[in-house]
């Protein structure tokens, strides 16, 4: 782990649940009626460890979730500049071609806009129907995995 603040957090997290198991332990096998200044001591202790636990719990999960919206704000930047990089690239290259005359014309100047040669399937029109495609095709085995 590379030393920062959240890994101190989280080592010192993972102590403080030793403590509060070592505490929790030794306060069972104390007995509340014989030995009750010991016993309370220890509860004193427990409670106060607990706290700082969730403290520090807390804290553990807001560094998590700020790294978790990092990476995936970054990702999710990363692959839509990508994906706007390659149609604008790839704009006027058709991705494949059609069979002449077996579709309507407006039909063959849809799929190749914005600028394709007509007849064509554009890269724009390319990426937007895969993406639709594996939303879909993604929903589709979510249901039936439910």
């Amino acid at each position: 782990m590379m030393p920062s603040k959240a890994s101190s957090d989280l080592e010192n997290m993972r102590r403080h649940q030793l403590e509060v198991l070592r505490i929790r332990k030794e306060m069972s096998n104390t007995s509340s009626q014989d030995e009750f200044a010991k016993w309370a001591k220890l509860r004193r202790q427990h409670d106060k460890k607990v706290a700082e636990l969730e403290k520090l719990s807390e804290t553990v999960g807001a560094q998590k979730l700020k790294f978790s919206r990092i990476v995936s704000s970054s990702r999710w930047l990363l692959f839509s500049i990508l994906g706007a990089f390659l149609q604008f690239w790839y704009r006027k290259e058709p991705v494949l071609w059609l069979p002449k005359g077996w579709l309507p014309g407006v039909v063959e100047w849809g799929l190749s806009f914005p600028q394709a040669p007509q007849g064509s399937v554009s890269a724009n029109i390319w990426s937007a129907s895969t993406a639709i495609a594996f939303g879909v095709t993604s929903r589709w085995i979510k249901s039936l995995r439910a």
